[in-house]
């Protein structure tokens, strides 16, 4: 909608209320106690709409249409396209869209419900989404192969501090599990020789690889490049796990089709992806 239109339709629930339900000031708008009241009862209608479309589609069977799924880059670009491919071919009927932003992003969408469900780095701290964890994931050290750092066989982060740091820019669920993770640790981010930002994995190999500094990586994200040589990857000292999880609304009754993606993503995400992680999981 343009922004005229959604004034409109502001003005116009004002006026069926005789109330205002936004106090609007320079710096933005806010929820009077009014549009907080409209707002709880809003956000019952839409999960009641959901139950309602969730229901007539499990009487009949229907198994079709848009599934509309959120995911972090990670998520999206490393370990989904499997997933999806798998279950399309399973759910001929079934159109997935997957939409790449990062972890609050897609969170965000769930909460307000213009996506099914999401895929986040960590867990939700929204009151209104559910979150299952689907599995773990490893950080390392990303660095190119002529980079000092590539000799190590771990790296404390008292080495990392004297050596050029590429992040993930801030609303990145990476960039939140490595934060943590320093904080736990006795440092910060400050402690750390940031020289650039990256919004996206795929620029943050780009950079890695010119060998101007290193980054903190999923594994996932570099098994082709440490494959063909063009990166390296060593584990932190002590390692750094992170849970990947599916986010979604709280709702008694969700589409069938919904349901039964959640519980197909969560089974193939926890089963090992390399060849690697396969003979890991063996010796276990």
């Amino acid at each position: 909608m343009t922004q005229p239109a959604v004034t409109f339709q502001i003005h116009q629930l004002e006026g069926h209320f005789n109330t205002r339900l936004f106090d609007r000031a320079s710096g933005g708008i806010t929820l009077t106690p009014a549009g907080a009241i409209a707002l709880e009862y809003v956000q019952r209608i839409l999960a009641l709409y959901a139950e309602l479309d969730a229901r007539v589609k499990d009487v009949t069977g229907q198994e079709v249409g848009p599934l509309t799924i959120g995911a972090s880059t990670t998520l999206a670009e490393f370990l989904l396209p499997r997933v999806l491919g798998e279950f399309k071919a399973a759910h001929p009927g079934v159109v997935p869209q997957l939409i790449v932003a990062n972890s609050d992003a897609v969170q965000a969408r769930v909460a307000e419900r213009s996506l099914d469900l999401g895929f986040i780095e960590g867990g939700s701290r929204l009151p209104t989404l559910v979150t299952d964890v689907c599995c773990t994931d490893e950080l390392q050290v990303v660095c190119a192969p002529s980079h000092r750092l590539a000799r190590c066989e771990e790296i404390t982060l008292d080495l990392l501090a004297r050596h050029p740091y590429i992040s993930r820019e801030l609303g990145s669920g990476t960039r939140e599990v490595i934060d943590r993770y320093l904080k736990q640790a006795g440092h910060s981010l400050e402690s750390l020789e940031v020289i650039m930002e990256a919004t996206s994995a795929e620029a943050l190999k780009g950079l890695v690889a010119t060998g101007v500094g290193f980054a903190i990586m999923s594994r996932a994200a570099v098994d082709k490049e440490v494959r063909l040589g063009d990166l390296v990857r060593v584990p932190l000292a002590p390692p750094l796990i992170r849970h990947l999880s599916v986010v979604y609304p709280k709702e008694r009754i969700h589409p069938k089709v919904v349901t039964e993606f959640i519980r197909f993503a969560k089974e193939r995400l926890a089963a090992p992806r390399t060849a690697e992680e396969r003979t890991a999981a063996t010796e276990r």
